[in-house]
């Protein structure tokens, strides 16, 4: 047995994975952490609880998989992505609370750029659209109102980073400050045609590029992590959604997955070209393999899914565990005529609207929490076929299936509603850990222990495929009255 280690790094909790070489799991650690809203739109974390469980949850993971550190072939990272990290080079002590990527502080300083005419030069180069969900306007908003940042920065000693950085710093005790492709294309100062920082992206945004992290490829020892004298191969990293991409094996252009996390996050490899979208879309590196060109692809961001059913429990509190909305939606035949519309913190793509926010459409005495928790769940499914409308759009390409992943596809009935909706096969895999193991997998790559993205994908299985029964005409009535609802949400926070 080759064990290999996981550290999925997410926007709630911190995860530890053992897998085996033929992709079993030996063993998991799992700890959640605080999140902090100090203003309305701002969402932070506290960096030093995330490194702190991180390294607990290894801890477990290697205890329940009765592996020592020892064992480990290699270390694969996958981490929530635009989360902005920023730290004392000298003491590596965050100088402020990390910036998720869900905050909307800087979506100003996104309008400013805009107004100035920089939005195609950053869409040309990074392939991105200029919001606040991206890194590198948290990184300048860092610079400017963080007083030590600054200051660090004149002495070199500043270092800005996304978490995979951030989690490397830590595990090699400072010695590396290094990025992968997949998360330095989610800054907006990483140009993913020369696969580097873009000096002109750097002085647009006034980032110093000695702040930022080597990049690496995706797959190869990047680094060695230090677990009390043992030294192990750090040979994976990759952004969460790159990483379930690789999971799930769409290793070959026009392949796509859905992972329905806190957000839903849906990627089509669209192969070695940079497919520029017309569609509101994001164009993003997928990884680069050592020795390899850049594989990339399209994506639709959703910024509320899964975070809407941890709404509807600690906000609403209409239900006391995530797990009993299924039944609680399905004790109603349909919504009742209820659209929600999750726009917490604005809405992604295909709107990109950062003054969005949150509206629950269509209520009359006649109401119930089940409606409520059912139009919560359809949300979920039209907010990716929106999406995934759009990829199509772009890239020419008709999906015949949609792989998915993530928590939330437990749901029998959401991932039901989701291929109703979408007219085409949903296919949930029998590891629902793609994320983790997409990591693992590029780990093993990237130390010999796989021979190569085929012998990956071999491992791949289809736990159940989920199958349209919807007619097409009233899944465009649901649509349009969904398309409907989105546009009484547009706009509602003031600029």
């Amino acid at each position: 047995m080759t064990p290999i280690l996981a550290i999925d790094q997410g926007t709630t909790s911190s995860r530890a994975i053992v897998f085996s070489e033929k992709g079993h799991i030996l063993g998991i650690g799992q700890r959640e952490f605080a999140q902090h809203f100090p203003h309305s739109g701002w969402v932070e974390h506290d960096a030093t609880e995330i490194w702190t469980t991180q390294r607990t949850v290894i801890d477990e993971a290697l205890a329940k998989a009765a592996v020592k550190a020892s064992e480990i072939a290699a270390i694969g990272i996958t981490n929530q992505r635009e989360t902005t990290v920023a730290w004392d080079a000298d003491t590596g002590k965050p100088i402020c609370n990390a910036i998720v990527w869900q905050d909307r502080r800087t979506a100003g300083h996104c309008d400013a750029l805009r107004e100035a005419g920089h939005a195609a030069l950053f869409q040309r180069k990074t392939g991105l659209v200029l919001d606040a969900y991206f890194s590198g306007t948290k990184m300048a908003w860092i610079l400017e109102n963080v007083p030590s940042a600054r200051q660090l920065a004149s002495k070199g000693k500043l270092r800005l980073g996304t978490i995979d950085s951030w989690l490397i710093w830590n595990l090699t005790e400072g010695q590396s400050f290094v990025t992968d492709p997949s998360n330095a294309s989610r800054t907006l100062l990483f140009n993913i045609h020369t696969n580097d920082w873009d000096d002109e992206l750097l002085a647009l945004l006034e980032i110093p590029r000695s702040a930022l992290a080597a990049i690496v490829p995706s797959s190869g020892v990047a680094a060695n992590a230090n677990f009390s004298g043992v030294n192990i191969p750090i040979a994976g990293i990759a952004g969460d959604q790159q990483a379930a991409l690789f999971g799930q094996g769409c290793h070959t252009k026009g392949m796509a997955k859905n992972t329905y996390g806190t957000g839903c996050f849906m990627l089509m490899n669209t192969g070695e070209n940079a497919v520029p979208s017309k569609a509101k879309l994001l164009t993003t590196t997928a990884w680069q393999l050592t020795g390899h060109a850049q594989h990339y692809a399209l994506e639709g961001s959703v910024f509320i899914a899964g975070a809407l059913v941890q709404w509807l429990r600690d906000g609403l509190q209409i239900v006391q565990s995530a797990g009993e909305i299924e039944a609680l939606a399905e004790s109603v035949p349909d919504a009742g005529g209820v659209v929600v519309v999750p726009a917490f913190v604005g809405l992604g793509a295909p709107h990109w609207d950062s003054y969005a926010r949150g509206t629950i459409l269509g209520l009359t005495r006649g109401t119930t929490r089940a409606h409520i928790a059912r139009a919560a769940l359809e949300a979920i499914a039209f907010q990716s076929a929106e999406v995934l409308t759009a990829m199509q759009a772009d890239s020419g390409i008709a999906l015949n299936e949609l792989r998915v992943d993530g928590g939330a596809t437990a749901n029998n009935l959401l991932m039901q509603f989701q291929a109703d909706i979408l007219g085409v096969n949903v296919v949930r895999p029998k590891v629902l850990e793609t994320t983790a193991i997409g990591a693992a997998y590029l780990a093993g790559l990237g130390v010999g222990v796989f021979t190569s993205p085929a012998d990956i994908a071999r491992q791949w299985q289809e736990d159940r495929v989920f199958t349209p029964n919807m007619s097409r005409d009233e899944a465009a009535t649901r649509m349009a009255k969904w398309s409907k609802a989105v546009e009484r949400a547009k706009g509602w926070q003031d600029a």
